[in-house]
């Protein structure tokens, strides 16, 4: 489980297919620092770009460690199979503070950056996501990109997709990578796990049954 709040821009250092077919998948070797890997153990879970990952090796005097990606994570999702900047969030303990929303590292759909233009001191990322995850976005909801909570100002659907307006202000930029992004970017998008459960109760007409 994590809450979206970046805590540390890694580099993927290194990509190494797992073999030689479609099914096989990629193992990542990430930089980060030996602070920041300083509580970080073996199998323990990293969300690299808003995707959740298992440290498989771990050398933290050299700030390196490595995830193992499946073909099925790399159909689903960008930014995980190339050398770059990435953003990283360690998951949560039970007593951190939930900061950002309720996040779990489950890649729900990759959309598609329209714009990134300065607006004040802050920025403007606008994202059209895929048409089936319009019904989860909602003025003043919470949507993830690339691993970061963001609250979504405006929302606009279209025959495409669902077009949403999001506000960056300059921590965040400075921050994450979400800064380097630009026209015609892919994204990893993660919606509200409530508003999933939600469309569940509804869909179901699930009504509450007496002990």
């Amino acid at each position: 489980m994590f809450t979206g709040i970046i805590t540390h821009i890694g580099h993927i250092t290194h990509v190494a297919p797992l073999g030689d077919g479609p099914q096989h998948g990629v193992r990542l070797a990430v930089q980060a620092t030996p602070d920041y890997l300083a509580d970080v153990g073996l199998g323990d879970s990293i969300a690299i770009q808003g995707a959740c990952m298992t440290v498989t090796t771990l050398d933290g005097g050299q700030g390196v460690f490595t995830v193992d990606v499946s073909a099925e994570s790399l159909a689903r999702t960008v930014g995980l199979d190339a050398p770059g900047a990435v953003n990283l969030e360690k998951a949560l303990r039970a007593t951190d503070r939930l900061g950002g929303h309720i996040v779990s590292g489950h890649v729900d759909g990759v959309g598609t950056v329209l714009a990134l233009t300065p607006v004040g001191e802050s920025w403007r990322l606008e994202v059209l996501a895929p048409r089936p995850l319009a019904r989860y976005l909602a003025y003043k909801g919470s949507l993830t990109v690339n691993g970061v909570s963001l609250t979504v100002n405006q929302v606009h659907d279209r025959p495409d997709g669902c077009g949403v307006s999001i506000n960056l202000i300059p921590h965040t930029v400075q921050h994450t990578t979400l800064g380097a992004l630009s026209a015609g970017r892919r994204v990893n998008l993660e919606v509200d796990m409530i508003a999933r459960y939600v469309e569940r109760m509804l869909a179901l007409g699930v009504q509450a049954t007496p002990a």
